[in-house]
């Protein structure tokens, strides 16, 4: 009897033990590879629980989850034969798990050199084609964008995405960097030579306007003024012609007075007329000339 429930308990302890080695879970950011005596027979898993056969089936887990990978910063040359030094990284993961293992024999190291010769390579010949300008600043996202493409048809391959390619930065080399400086001056300095040019080129114009309207402003006030000058000396005319027909003894006494005026109010005058000219006949008779 006792021999007989050591007998089921080991049984039993074997069974959980075989049940052990003859199932696995994959988790759902893992991918695995089943192998029976090393070759691939299954490489598609769902997540949760699965079975193999012991000693015969075994089973590899991946990362199937987003890789962020540094690229050594590297030198580049631009169409104009510059140097420029570029600092980026990769963001991939592991598509076809199957391919992955048999290209980089499942080894994460491996597949993180082969990517970056990838993106070198595409990014030298990204470069090849541009300015320094035009890769600083001017068509930074195409780039990334082409560049993207082009290594993903190439991480295909080795049954890997490349989610993105980003560059974090571009530096220039001493020597290029005063030259794409004093580019960048002259740059400058044409723009704001060309904003001063236009500056003054509106200036003349506003000026040459503001003297325009000025003298139609003074000649149309000038030839008002004339008018009404004209309309006060016809007006006065037409008074005195007036003032001379109702009394012209009196008109004659305020125009000797009015000459008279203007002659002894400035001193140094000096006249030489006879006692008995016109000009003292209202000294010798008030009354006037009869």
């Amino acid at each position: 009897m006792a021999n007989s429930k050591a007998f089921f308990g080991l049984l039993a302890v074997l069974l959980l033990v075989v049940a052990s080695f003859s199932m696995f879970r994959v988790a759902e950011w893992e991918k695995a590879i089943k192998f029976q005596l090393g070759e691939i027979v299954q490489s598609e898993f769902e997540p949760g629980l699965h079975f193999k056969v012991p000693f015969v089936n075994n089973v590899r887990k991946f990362d199937g989850r987003l890789f962020t990978q540094d690229v050594e910063p590297e030198r580049f040359l631009t169409v104009e034969k510059k140097n420029v030094i570029v600092d980026s990284f990769i963001m991939w993961r592991i598509h076809d798990v199957a391919r992955y293992y048999t290209a980089v024999s499942g080894d994460e190291r491996n597949a993180r050199l082969r990517l970056e010769q990838v993106i070198k390579d595409g990014m030298r010949g990204e470069f090849s084609k541009r300015t320094v300008n035009e890769v600083v600043s001017g068509e930074r996202d195409i780039i990334m964008e082409n560049l993207t493409q082009a290594a993903n048809r190439q991480a295909e391959q080795i049954g890997i995405t490349i989610a993105d390619v980003r560059v974090k930065r571009i530096d220039l080399p001493p020597d290029v960097n005063d030259s794409v400086y004093r580019r960048m001056q002259a740059e400058r300095a044409r723009v704001a030579k060309e904003f001063r040019s236009r500056g003054f080129e509106e200036a003349e114009k506003i000026k040459a306007n503001a003297d325009r309207q000025r003298q139609v402003l003074l000649a149309d006030a000038y030839r008002k003024s004339e008018e009404i000058r004209g309309e006060g000396d016809a007006k006065a005319t037409e008074i005195y012609a007036g003032a001379y027909g109702k009394n012209p003894d009196f008109y004659a006494f305020t125009r000797s007075l009015k000459a008279y005026e203007q002659v002894f109010s400035q001193d140094g005058n000096v006249m030489l007329l006879e006692p008995d000219s016109e000009f003292f006949e209202y000294f010798k008779n008030p009354q006037g000339p009869r």
